[in-house]
């Protein structure tokens, strides 16, 4: 018998999301409604501009909604005080880190943040989580580097282990595949969806590899001018919803393989 009973770790109600000042109100996207399950890899995807990064800061609260609500387990995200939201969502961004002089072990420690005491050690329970997070990583082996010596694959490694120690139901990462070439990128992604599988986290990422996230992904999120539509790869590929991403001049997507080809 199938489950109905599938626990959404993330959801949105008529959301809006854009960028307010005192002389106007910018509408990047509106009457946007998702729920994210418990332990599934989901890809949000769409084209330069479109909003992903603003729909991200939104649902991590790093930005004010426009209109509507964030729910993370079922409690408005505006009501997590900023440690309790911590323990349930950790973030990885594309900005650089301020200090590449710490070791690995170092870095993924500071995921720990939110449950040592107000100095900072870390008890055998910590370094244990941590250990598991550099195991399941596959980046033991680099554990006392300092980060300034790793290739931009390994770092990002590193950045999801500092993630995966801070324990959260839910990891949302920013263009985690950013300045990787193309088999950097599958590993990177390849190693998000056997987390989810291995964590029960669930895993949201935004890029622009639309063709690998479809091949990877268990839900998609997919942002265009006129909506956001969230659904299984197959529903999206079948509702022609990858058709109308882009311009047609170009590039043209094709049904039967799943991706996109050039024009002739």
């Amino acid at each position: 018998m199938e489950n109905t009973s599938q626990h959404i770790i993330l959801k949105t109600k008529d959301l809006s999301i854009g960028y307010v000042s005192k002389k106007e109100r910018i509408i990047v996207a509106s009457h946007i409604n998702i729920e994210l399950p418990k332990g599934e890899l989901v890809g949000l995807v769409g084209g330069n501009g479109i909003g992903k990064s603003t729909l991200l800061r939104t649902l991590t609260n790093v930005q004010n909604t426009i209109e509507g609500t964030v729910f993370i387990n079922e409690q408005n995200i505006k009501q997590f005080p900023a440690l309790d939201l911590a323990k349930v969502m950790s973030l990885v961004l594309t900005e650089q880190m301020m200090s590449k002089n710490l070791s690995v072990f170092e870095l993924v420690a500071l995921g720990r943040q939110p449950y040592t005491n107000w100095v900072g050690n870390l008890s055998e329970n910590d370094i244990a989580i941590i250990n598991t997070a550099l195991t399941q990583t596959n980046i033991t082996d680099l554990k006392n580097k300092r980060c300034f010596e790793l290739s931009d694959g390994q770092l990002q490694k590193v950045m999801i282990a500092r993630a995966l120690a801070q324990d959260t139901d839910l990891i949302i990462l920013d263009e985690p595949t950013t300045h990787l070439d193309m088999y950097h990128k599958v590993s990177i992604l390849k190693l998000l969806q056997k987390l989810t599988k291995d964590t029960g986290k669930t895993i949201l990422f935004s890029s622009h590899e639309i063709d690998l996230a479809i091949q990877l992904c268990d839900t998609m999120i997919v942002m265009s001018k006129d909506s956001v539509v969230t659904d299984t790869p197959c529903n999206l590929i079948s509702n022609g919803v990858f058709e109308s991403l882009f311009p047609k001049d170009l590039i043209a997507f094709d049904q039967v393989t799943g991706s996109f080809r050039v024009k002739k």
